[in-house]
């Protein structure tokens, strides 16, 4: 028998674009609107109105979440997966449709939100507390954990629009994640933050999903969604493109924006007075498609440069990076003497083995002390192995085979 803990029902969202509301403003500001809004009509008389048109957000959106479940949800920018959440979380509310919810619900939204921008890190704590229904000794026994991790103790007592967007992250996610919501909205500005914070962040949120607290987590980072979410909601255009297991999901996401890279990228005129990537290809190793590395095995790719006038002391780097931005491999090839034209660059590696996924190579080309290009390539590299571990804790990147051999010795 389900447990939900959310349920959407045929929920859309309408915005209208160009259509301006006027504030109401100070009594001063209102007569001086009326003294001149007269000249205003008159100056706009035989002229058509400004042009308005609708947008929807979303569009008749149906899903159910179970206790305990943690769901990812993915999308291209302007999807409508921020525009969700914030209906979830009743910042906005819907056009059509309806929202039910069982539990106490925290979020993490935009920088800032939830947050009195003239009261201080410490009152802003005890606030969204009580905002969740949390009483003052619920706040208190939590208060120095929330601090401690954020990490802002030397700000606490400074009204938070004093603090920098990192800071404001910080403080944001302590207080969603510690104050225990039944659930908790994720969305991307964990992006917002450095590196050793996502990590932190992210540890945070598996203790959470051990709990057996209802997560609902929106990022561009799909390794992330892969380790985090067990179930994964696609949205294109508004729309519920495909829900279900989250390996089958990000998998078809991915495959679909990779050919959509492709069918982008147009091959252009050689510009002859700037060098240049052109191009890249795996030509061995490939899988369905020249950018799919279909082997934990021997690789070889190349890439093609435009090269538009003699070099005598070139540099050409190369960096593979995955798709939380942590660098995998990078080398270099020093005093490179080249002519004017087309170049192929080929690479051959004895073995890639990383974990299926989104890889960017990063290509470099220097003359002298001078950068001729610093290209991402596009399309992504798609990491399409078989993986040699099945478990969903798989820690790390590396796709390598193991066994483990136990004998008892005593």
């Amino acid at each position: 028998m389900s447990n939900p803990a959310i349920k959407v029902s045929n929920l859309s969202k309408r915005y209208r674009i160009g259509l301006k509301k006027k504030p109401h403003g100070l009594l001063s500001q209102q007569l001086t609107n009326a003294i001149i809004e007269p000249f205003h009509i008159m100056g706009r008389m035989g002229k058509p109105p400004a042009p308005e048109s609708i947008i929807w957000a979303l569009r008749d959106v149906n899903f159910e979440i179970n206790a305990g479940e943690v769901v990812g949800i993915i999308g291209r920018n302007g999807a409508g997966k921020s525009t969700l959440l914030k209906i979830m979380s009743r910042v906005t509310e819907p056009t059509e449709g309806r929202i039910e919810t069982w539990g106490r619900m925290g979020s993490l939204l935009e920088v800032g939100t939830g947050f009195h921008p003239e009261l201080t890190g410490r009152e802003n704590v005890y606030l969204n507390g009580a905002i969740l229904g949390m009483r003052r000794k619920e706040i208190d026994s939590k208060f120095e954990e929330i601090i401690d991790f954020a990490g802002i103790d030397k700000f606490l007592d400074t009204p938070v629009k004093r603090y920098s967007s990192g800071m404001y992250v910080r403080l944001a996610f302590s207080i969603a994640a510690h104050l225990e919501p039944q659930i908790l909205l994720v969305d991307e500005v964990l992006a917002v933050g450095d590196v050793e914070f996502q990590k932190k962040c992210l540890g945070k949120m598996e203790s959470v999903v051990s709990e057996g607290r209802t997560i609902i987590f929106v990022s561009h980072q799909l390794n992330s969604i892969r380790k985090l979410c067990s179930r994964c909601i696609w949205l294109d255009d508004g729309k519920i493109k495909m829900e279900g297991p989250t390996a089958h999901v990000v998998s078809s996401y991915e495959s679909a924006w990779l050919t959509k890279s492709k069918e982008g990228t147009v091959a252009s005129e050689h510009q002859k007075n700037v060098s240049h990537f052109t191009d890249w290809e795996i030509l061995e190793g490939r899988g369905e498609e020249s950018n799919w590395l279909s082997t934990t095995g021997p690789l070889k790719v190349k890439f093609t440069a435009w090269v538009h006038k003699k070099m005598s002391a070139g540099l050409q780097g190369i960096a593979l990076w995955d798709d939380d931005g942590q660098l995998m491999w990078g080398s270099s090839i020093n005093n490179l003497k080249l002519d004017k034209g087309l170049h192929e660059f080929v690479y051959d590696l004895p073995e890639l083995p990383l974990r299926p996924g989104l890889y960017h190579w990063q290509l470099s080309l220097w003359d002298g002390n001078e950068v001729l290009d610093n290209w991402f390539a596009i399309p992504s590299m798609m990491i399409a192995t078989s993986p040699h571990f099945q478990s969903k804790d798989w820690a790390g990147v590396l796709n390598v085979p193991c066994e483990v051999k136990i004998n008892a010795i005593g």
